[in-house]
């Protein structure tokens, strides 16, 4: 069994755009920018944003933070949006969910300039991503397939289960290992809350992807030996005997599970680190489709 140690590739590739970020300035071009909407005070969304903005100013990719409180309403908001499209310094932007209920989030993210879209979230990218077109992918779903070519797992021809079917994680995860070419040409299975034969379809699985938030989900009498198993999952889960009180754990019953892989991702240290790291290469790509 081999750990897939996301941590690690991503301090490799963050090495990499540093020194991509360094040629640019070399040249006497502008640094990367990237701009960051939250609104409200949820701690969660205020501690990926530090996060992701700290990622980009190790790298040399400028940032701006625009907050706004949790009373904005949505017209207000689009104006800033509309702003950021126009606005030639910024070349890319993402509005950290959730919001709040009162806003309607379909409708902010489908007014970002999808060029724009660090996010990889706009129709516009969705479909281009559904028609194996240049598109930015979601940055999970990115890091995923970056951690299977690093590690040279082969998916053309394997059968994929993707345990989840969500707008970010689930559907252009889907999507990606359906495409053609290098880390594409699987056949994918998606299952969700309402699959039935769950245990039946992952035992057939030669890699399983599971994102649903559910801690344990994926047990040792689900998979098979030889499995790969990517687990995107990451909640806290109550242990006393642990420092902060808590733990932090996948959707896959680790101890029980691991034994039979040949390759597993880590929680934490697996598929995390590579969802930041995701969302620079999507930032350096916007910067480049900007200056076309």
């Amino acid at each position: 069994m081999i750990l897939i140690d996301g941590k690690h590739i991503a301090q490799t590739i963050r090495a990499e755009l540093r020194q991509e970020v360094q040629s640019l300035l070399a040249k006497g071009q502008r640094a990367p920018h990237l701009t960051v909407v939250i609104v409200g005070h949820n701690p969660a969304s205020e501690t990926y944003v530090a996060s992701k903005l700290k990622a980009c100013q190790e790298i040399g990719i400028a940032t701006t933070r625009l907050a706004f409180e949790d009373d904005i309403t949505t017209d207000e908001l689009l104006q800033h949006i509309h702003r950021l499209n126009q606005d030639k310094t910024v070349d890319g932007f993402m509005v950290q969910l959730p919001l709040p209920e009162h806003i309607d989030e379909q409708q902010i993210v489908s007014a970002i300039d999808y060029r724009k879209d660090v996010d990889g979230l706009h129709p516009e990218n969705v479909g281009r991503t559904l028609m194996g077109l240049p598109s930015i992918v979601p940055a999970t779903p990115r890091g995923i397939r970056e951690l299977l070519r690093r590690y040279d797992i082969p998916t053309a021809g394997k059968h994929i289960v993707v345990v989840g079917r969500s707008n970010i994680v689930g559907k252009p995860m889907a999507m990606l290992l359906l495409q053609k070419g290098d880390n594409g040409d699987a056949t994918v299975t998606v299952c969700h809350s309402r699959t039935h034969n769950l245990k039946e379809i992952c035992l057939t699985a030669d890699i399983i992807v599971v994102a649903t938030g559910q801690p344990g989900l994926l047990k040792a009498d689900m998979v098979r030996k030889g499995v790969v198993i990517i687990d995107v999952g990451c909640s806290r889960v109550e242990d006393s005997s642990a420092p902060r009180g808590y733990r932090v754990c996948g959707d896959v019953d680790f101890e029980q599970v691991a034994p039979l892989c040949s390759y597993i991702t880590p929680v934490p240290g697996g598929v995390g680190p590579m969802t930041i790291i995701s969302l620079l290469q999507n930032t350096l790509q916007a910067y480049y489709s900007h200056r076309q």
